[in-house]
């Protein structure tokens, strides 16, 4: 480790030679400083200087006397040109609007709702309105190649996905990371990216990536945004928030609030074949519950520009929500292939939780010069704690309506608090003309107390039964530091990263008196490449190493029971899994794509199913399988047929591959699966902006691991329009038209069989409206953010 961090030190020379300077600013014909005009100083018509300006101010780096020419153009400007001799004293530029120009821009200014670039695709929220009016957990859903399976889990482009918020990493459970994203109205987002293979930037987390990036307010000045909508699917939900920017000077203070209630209905139906040589039993599960959640989710940062290059920034973002689920379900369990059930079980489950989450930032940035050299410093912490109680109620009936045996009442309260350090700094600068370089350090920290406890609820006072509680902590060191490159030669845009982790994990059970302890230092290089035949063709390769690492709840070995005969326990003993992964690719006009990818998992875990049939007891585990294998071709194509129409199409097929030891014995599946999705866009109305959409998913069987899932499909629609002279739009969307979006998966391996079916009730209408109020006098300012190099905050 020592060793890399010292190779990585050698990468980062800080270039301040002495040299002549001269300083300058530009601004507007009311004396208002104009952020990102482009900057030329020329002699004897060749240019020997080029750069940005940085809230109007810019820094001439000159090493001789002489007669100069400088320059100064941005969109929306008439081009300023000055004349310079040296020596001479700091510039002063100003520039006149263009309004031409200005109407010009407004006018063609729209985002695609679908951009596509060499390590990611950018799905813009904002451009699309069957993702709107509901929550970003819903909007998610509709970015391409994003799937949201049944248990909460995220796939992109059939990979695991680490979640990002802004940059930063969502450490959560899968139940916890939907109930938190579905508490953030899908008005408050701008876009989502989605990195199939993330650069050496990001951590070494997550085969795949998906950054959720939310509105900023664009503007000096104050300005606002102010958002609600309601949805109706069995139940009715409401959504409303806004958000605000204030800049005065070298202050800039921003913000933003948002609450959702929100209340879901969903069906499932489960069922098991107990078989063996004594007794065939078949149980059969339909159930129904009622989830209701509450969620508060707010923001607060600022920022000071120290200088015309420092800025010094923080940010306090914070999440509270409570839930609670009503769930009824009713198991027949009928022996020897009867026609009638020979008992009966009754189980009602009500649990209730809540919980908060908050993230303080501290952020220092520096331009140390006009050529590309920066450093960005962040520190972070976030506490997180969830308090969830749950109630079961059993009870088993004879045919005859009889009970067959004493209630099964148990309450079990649990508390999780988590807490995350990180630290990070990275060093951005340019290595000639057209090559840069980004490295960096990280050591993040986080510490993870779980407390279980289990009561029997029959009699009169609950009783503590301290053999099925548990206590169980765990703690994760993780040490990273990364180089990247990137630029072009000839033909060739290369980039091309390393980034290297030491990891150290103790996990602790108080209650089993187990100890697992693991340390490993791994490292994930990536490469980006890109070949230009002409200006209509272009080749692309890919390939990445990745890891995926257990997420806390699969560790834990709380047996959480959902009737006598049924529980969820995790593994503490659970490994990470590690990913290759490669795409080849030809695109044409910069926009139509051909893609073969292959990603192979190894050591993959995953939840899997465990039959006891001589007991008739079933539970649901994790556990490290062998390998599983994705190979295919995927073709994405934006065709706008006319001026009013345009369509966004994906389609692609591929080959899976799944093969491990398991149980007392192996498999080998394979399968070709396929799916696509297309988005039809049109405009009925320019002026008014009244602009209407349809959307079509398909995804057909698949195999993932030992289970077999069934196909699915939805169709979505909505339309726009402008309100109020253009300062509101007003949204109306149907989700799932015809409430195909459901799920099937099944078990039949060995003597596990059994599977279930699951209906979420995403079929719903939404009704949004957003009005934007304040002034816009120019743009806000934008830097790099320390996780993403190229990813544009705007404060």
């Amino acid at each position: 480790m020592k060793k890399l961090i010292i190779f990585l030190l050698a990468l980062m020379p800080f270039s301040l030679s002495a040299q002549q300077q001269i300083k300058g600013i530009v601004t507007d014909q009311n004396g208002q400083p104009l952020d990102g005009v482009t900057i030329i100083l020329s002699k004897d018509n060749k240019n020997v200087f080029g750069g940005l300006t940085d809230m109007g101010n810019f820094t001439l780096n000159l090493i001789q006397d002489g007669s100069y020419q400088v320059s100064a153009t941005l969109i929306g400007y008439k081009p300023a040109t000055q004349a310079l001799t040296l020596p001479a004293a700091n510039l002063k530029i100003v520039m006149q609007s263009d309004s031409k120009i200005l109407k010009e821009v407004t006018i063609s200014g729209s985002k695609p709702m679908i951009e596509r670039k060499v390590d990611r695709v950018i799905f813009n929220v904002e451009q699309s309105i069957i993702a709107n009016g509901g929550s970003a957990w819903e909007a998610l859903s509709k970015a391409p190649g994003v799937q949201l399976t049944s248990s909460g889990t995220v796939t992109a482009n059939k990979k695991d996905v680490e979640l990002y918020l802004d940059g930063k990493p969502l450490h959560l459970s899968s139940d916890d990371l939907s109930a938190y994203l579905q508490g953030i109205p899908s008005d408050m987002i701008s876009k989502i990216e989605v990195f199939s293979t993330p650069p050496a930037n990001f951590e070494a987390e997550g085969s795949s990536v998906i950054n959720i990036v939310t509105k900023k307010s664009k503007g000096q000045g104050f300005n606002a945004t102010v958002n609600g909508g309601i949805t109706q699917a069995k139940y009715g939900s409401y959504i409303a928030g806004n958000t605000f920017n204030y800049r005065k000077d070298k202050l800039n203070i921003y913000g933003g609030y948002s609450f959702t209630s929100r209340k879901n209905g969903y069906e499932r139906h489960d069922y098991v074949v107990y078989n063996n040589p004594e007794n065939y039993a078949y149980w059969d599960s339909p159930g129904y519950s009622i989830y209701h959640s509450k969620t508060n989710n707010y923001r607060l940062g600022a920022d000071y520009q120290i200088t015309g290059r420092q800025i010094l920034g923080f940010l306090i973002t914070g999440n509270n929500r409570s839930n609670n689920m009503n769930a009824v379900t009713q198991t027949s369990v009928t022996n020897n292939f009867k026609n009638v059930p020979d008992s009966t079980l009754q189980t009602n489950g009500i649990s209730s939780s809540h919980g908060n989450q908050y993230a303080y930032n501290l952020n220092y940035n520096i331009k140390l010069d006009t050529s590309g050299q920066s450093l960005n410093l962040d520190l972070d912490y976030s506490p997180y704690k969830t308090v969830r109680n749950q109630y079961v109620d059993n009870l088993s009936f004879s045919p005859d309506g009889n009970l067959t045996s004493d209630p099964y009442r148990i309450y079990t309260p649990t508390i999780q608090k988590i807490d995350i350090y990180s630290g990070k700094l990275d060093y951005n600068r340019s290595l000639g003309k057209s090559w840069t370089l980004a490295s960096g350090f990280k050591y993040s920290r986080i510490k993870s107390q779980n407390n279980f406890d289990f009561y029997n609820n029959a009699g009169a006072q609950p009783i503590l039964i301290a053999a099925n509680s548990n206590h169980f902590d765990y703690t994760e060191n993780t040490s990273g530091a990364y180089a990247s490159v990137s630029g072009t030669i000839g033909h060739w845009n290369i980039q091309a990263g390393l980034r290297g982790e030491y990891t150290q994990t103790i996990g602790h059970s108080t209650t089993l008196n187990s100890l697992n302890k693991r340390q490993y230092f791994k490292l994930f290089p990536t490469l980006f490449t890109s070949y230009k035949l002409d200006d209509l063709n272009e080749l692309h390769f890919n390939y990445g190493y990745r890891i995926e690492r257990p997420e806390y709840a699969r560790l834990n070995p709380a047996k959480l029971y959902t009737n006598p005969y049924n529980y969820l326990v995790g593994n503490p003993s659970l490994q990470p899994a590690f990913v290759q992964s490669l795409e080849l690719g030809y695109t044409y006009n910069k926009q139509y794509n051909v893609t073969a990818f292959y990603t192979a998992t190894h050591d993959m875990f995953s939840n899997i199913t465990v039959q006891d049939d001589a007991n008739q007891v079933f539970y649901n585990t994790q556990q490290n399988l062998g390998l599983s294998l994705n190979t295919g071709i995927r073709v994405s194509a934006p065709i706008h047929i006319n001026s009013w129409w345009e369509m966004n199409n994906m389609l692609e097929a591929f080959y899976q591959r799944e093969k491990s030891a398991y149980l007392q014995g192996s498999y080998d599946y394979d399968k070709f699966a396929y799916d696509g999705n297309t988005t039809q866009s049109f405009l009925i109305n320019k002026t008014h902006g009244i602009k209407a959409e349809v959307s079509l998913i398909y995804t057909s069987a698949a195999i993932q691991g030992i289970y077999k899932i069934g196909a699915n499909y939805s169709v979505d629609a909505g339309i726009k329009a402008n309100v109020l002279n253009g300062q509101g739009t007003i949204k109306l969307s149907a989700s799932d038209i015809f409430n195909t979006n459901d799920y099937h998966i099944s078990v039949n391996y060995l003597n596990q069989n059994n599977g279930f079916f699951k209906n979420n009730d995403t079929r719903y209408g939404a009704l949004s409206f957003s009005y934007r109020f304040g002034k816009n006098v120019a743009a806000a300012r934008k830097r790099n953010a320390g996780i993403d190099e190229e990813k544009e905050r705007t404060q």
